[in-house]
């Protein structure tokens, strides 16, 4: 069963992704967790538990592309996950745009630090950061 208007946002790459929780109908969202992904290897259990205690009636997967827009190597990868994702769990996935994600996630983290609310060692929080962000741009 599904929570109405939730979502799970992902930011994927080759070693780590990064996941958020979101709430479409107030277009708020938090960064949750880094999941491993080894190279291509996605870390199915963790993301199963993560899709079991969110109930999500949809998932966002950062797609990411050049600068001038042009789909890269990573863009497939990302597409690929968000396939396998939809498909096992029986729940759209949307692709967005995520140019930039990563340079405010960064931002975000260094005013954060700056504020005393970060701390150097909390740096791998930075993926789900990112996509956290790719949920409140989807939103």
């Amino acid at each position: 069963m599904s929570t109405p208007g939730r979502a799970l946002g992902f930011d994927v790459g080759r070693k780590l992704i990064g996941v958020a929780v979101g709430q479409r109908d107030v277009g708020t969202a938090r960064a949750l967790a880094t999941v491993p992904a080894r190279g291509g290897d996605f870390d199915w259990a963790a993301i199963d538990g993560l899709v079991s205690d969110w109930q999500p009636e949809c998932f966002v997967v950062g797609l990411p592309l050049a600068l001038d827009g042009a789909e890269q190597p990573m863009s497939a990868f990302a597409r690929r996950f968000a396939d396998a994702l939809a498909r096992r769990h029986a729940r759209p996935a949307h692709l967005v745009d995520e140019r930039h994600t990563s340079q405010e996630a960064s931002r975000r983290f260094a005013r954060a630090r700056a504020l005393g609310g970060a701390k150097r060692k909390h740096a791998a929080d930075l993926d789900a950061l990112a996509a956290q962000i790719i949920l409140e741009n989807w939103f």
